[in-house]
């Protein structure tokens, strides 16, 4: 546990805050995240989270923590957790659709969540005073093609023309500018209000991720 030098005598010292004043991402009226660090509560050590509001078939997109745990919260809606475990090469679908449910996410996982209903609405909890977050949007747009290409054998213009639209973080997508209609989700369909976790999906060659800082995480809020 982190020791705090905070001094609570101080008249700066901060012990409530309201999450609606600090809304970090928004797509649209029903889909966007409220965050709470100790940047916004002085007082916070080795804990943080995220408010999170989604719409029926939108996803946070496959991501990392490098430097904390996760622990999702459902409060209400129903939406699906999936992580892949890199100890076992699983990926791994969890179901929640109940208030009070919960999905822990080790320190450094990938992992994505799907919301299977609208109005949902949960807690992403960490274990760290600001989360950072490194979002598989950044890795494909940041990455050059052409390193793409040549690692994994793949025809350089295609890459190109594939990733060519993802051109800033995109957390919460598909984006708005997306036109296309009934995308199929691993372990989830768009259009299914909710679907049973499907058998762990063997995932070859997966290792932790680098843990080198891109793209723009959390901790710069």
């Amino acid at each position: 546990m982190t020791v705090s030098y905070m001094d609570y005598t101080s008249p700066s010292v901060q012990f409530t805050y309201n999450l609606n004043n600090n809304t970090t991402f928004r797509k649209d009226a029903r889909n966007y995240i409220n965050t709470l660090s100790n940047q916004q509560l002085n007082t916070l050590v080795d804990v943080s989270l995220l408010d999170i509001f989604m719409s029926k078939g939108n996803v946070i997109e496959p991501h990392y923590h490098q430097n904390a745990a996760e622990l999702v919260y459902l409060i209400s809606g129903a939406m699906v957790v999936s992580l892949i475990n890199p100890f076992t090469n699983e990926l791994l679908n969890f179901p929640i659709s109940q208030p009070g449910q919960v999905v822990n996410i080790p320190q450094g996982w990938w992992h994505y969540e799907v919301a299977t209903m609208d109005n949902t609405h949960v807690l992403a909890i960490f274990d760290a005073p600001v989360p950072q977050f490194i979002g598989g949007s950044d890795l494909l747009r940041l990455t050059p093609a052409n390193v793409l290409a040549h690692t994994y054998c793949l025809n350089e213009a295609m890459v190109k023309e594939t990733l060519a639209p993802i051109t800033q973080t995109v957390l919460i997508g598909p984006p708005n500018t997306c036109n296309k209609a009934g995308q199929m989700v691993q372990g989830v369909a768009a259009a299914a209000p909710s679907i049973p976790a499907p058998a762990p999906v063997p995932v070859t060659g997966y290792s932790y991720p680098n843990r080198t800082v891109i793209g723009n995480g959390w901790y710069q809020y």
